[in-house]
């Protein structure tokens, strides 16, 4: 029996190799590897470049790449053609391939990695032999994970290759081919940067992070994932206090994450069922939370906080006597964890920004394949929308709308937004007419609606969402313009003497 191994990671192979060693395999490696195998004299290891009869070759990139090889890895033992072949050219078979690539992640993900660096870190001979391997699994037994050298190593002890079951063997071949699938996509996803809709074919790539206490619901199981190349973002969230995650206690720290991270100014927000209920922009952090949590003091019971500058204690304390299962931030000032640390159901997360390939792609599953799409993410300027009203609005009623439109693309269509003073005080998502959604903002703003301003995230088909917004005390308003009904819109506002202006930009989110 004989078996291959050459890996980049060098945990648990030294044992691995004595338990083949000790089960009668022959032992044949590569460089780095034999020298860790073999080093003071520890197990006989073939080199490689015997086996081949040539020597690693253009700074080790030709090695293994030859019929001794791969014949023995392919060769099926059950075809007597097979056999002669292998018999008429002195090729022996290999039984066993264990092989881990070279960090090719790892490199891309430094910071300044220049593309020599990348390139020289793409693994040519491991996932050729990987792939042999796997796709003889009912000869070889191929290992790409270091977790399963032990009991590999015990089951092999009887001397006899068919202690590995020929189900076990096909696991393990899968096993291998996503490996190769999961490096080859990041390599797919490191030369190809921003460009996955500009691609015919599309491979992602996800490694599992840990499993999730359930999905959207306790019956479901659910999972975390990362993109191959993924350093951020909510799956790299550290969570420093606090019980495991469920699926949807991650879709509503992403909402919150993603909305606070929208705004260079320091922001609040609070989240319920992934739409900001809650939001506010203040210098002082205590009040921007406590702006934000007036925009819905009941929606906020049991929601998720997010912030994007670190938690201080202040603020902490001003957070007293509200139920919240998730706070969300960059970090957390010593004396802030101790008091919410106090908290039996809250969940304490520090997150960093995202960055990487496809970090400005959405995707979307649908039945049978996924949608994907460029992120809502544009340089708007308040300055240059287009007034459509006799009315002009003031520059801080212009600042309000500003506001009020960033905030509107956070949150479920069809969305209405009202706010004042960098906060938003009413907001109405997810309904079937947008009638009704300023209807829900304004009995959520009650008093506070009067004077502030209204952003609708597409726009008015008819006028009597005008009319109901004058009713509960707005006269400023804000829209992407577009309808066959402009016109009829904006003859109301102008009787109404309502100040209106058009985006031109619409910000839809389903």
């Amino acid at each position: 029996m004989k078996a291959i191994l050459s890996v980049y990671d060098k945990e648990g192979i030294v044992d691995f190799g004595r338990a083949l060693h000790d089960a009668g395999f022959d032992l044949v490696s590569t460089g780095k590897t034999h020298e860790a195998l073999s080093g003071n004299g520890a197990l006989l290891v073939t080199q490689v470049s015997e086996l081949t009869g040539f020597p690693e070759m253009l700074d080790g990139r030709v090695k293994t790449l030859h019929p001794n090889v791969y014949a023995g890895i392919l060769a099926r033992r059950e075809l007597t053609e097979h056999v002669d072949q292998l018999t008429e050219h002195g090729i022996d078979t290999i039984d066993l391939v264990a092989v881990n690539l070279y960090p090719f992640i790892d490199t891309v993900s430094k910071p300044g990695v220049t593309i020599e660096d990348a390139l020289e870190n793409i693994d040519i001979g491991g996932p050729s032999m990987i792939r042999a391997a796997a796709k003889n699994f009912g000869n070889v037994i191929v290992i790409v994970d270091p977790s399963d050298y032990e009991w590999i190593g015990n089951r092999l002890q009887s001397g006899d290759t068919s202690s590995i079951t020929l189900n076990e063997r096909k696991t393990l071949a899968r096993k291998a081919f996503q490996h190769v699938a999961f490096y080859d996509t990041a390599i797919t996803q490191y030369l190809g940067g921003e460009n996955a809709l500009s691609s015919d074919e599309l491979t992602l790539g996800y490694n599992k992070i840990y499993d999730l206490r359930y999905g959207e619901n306790p019956h479901q199981k659910g999972a975390i994932y990362s993109t191959a190349l993924s350093s951020g973002g909510i799956v790299s969230a550290e969570r420093l206090y606090g019980e495991e995650l469920s699926f949807t206690n991650v879709l509503d720290a992403d909402a919150a994450w993603t909305a606070v991270s929208d705004f260079s100014q320091p922001a609040a927000v609070v989240v319920k069922h992934t739409n900001p209920c809650g939001f506010a922009l203040d210098s002082d952090q205590p009040t921007a939370y406590k702006k934000a949590f007036e925009g819905d003091t009941v929606s906020a019971y049991g929601g998720i906080v997010g912030f994007n500058t670190q938690v201080t204690e202040a603020t902490a304390q001003t957070m007293k006597g509200v139920l919240y299962h998730i706070v969300i931030a960059p970090g957390y000032d010593e004396g802030a964890l101790e008091i919410l640390k106090k908290r039996k159901q809250v969940r304490l997360l520090k997150v960093t920004g995202e960055t990487g390939p496809l970090s400005n792609v959405e995707i979307r599953k649908v039945s049978g394949g996924v949608l994907l799409q460029t992120l809502d993410s544009i340089d708007e300027d308040s300055s240059t929308w287009d007034v459509v009203t006799d009315r002009k609005p003031t520059q801080s009623e212009l600042d309000d709308l500003a506001f009020a439109w960033k905030v509107s693309k956070h949150i479920k269509s069809n969305t209405i937004v009202l706010a004042k003073d960098n906060a938003v005080v009413g907001m109405g998502a997810g309904q079937p007419n947008r009638v009704t959604s300023v209807h829900l903002a304004l009995r959520i703003a009650g008093d506070k609606a009067k004077g502030s301003a209204l952003a609708s995230d597409a726009f008015f088909p008819f006028a009597d969402s005008i009319q109901m917004a004058v009713e509960g005390g707005i006269d400023v308003i804000a829209q992407p313009g577009g309808s066959v009904r402009d016109d009829e819109v904006i003859t109301e506002a102008n009787r109404l003497n309502v100040a209106m202006v058009f985006t031109g930009i619409r910000h839809f989110k389903h």
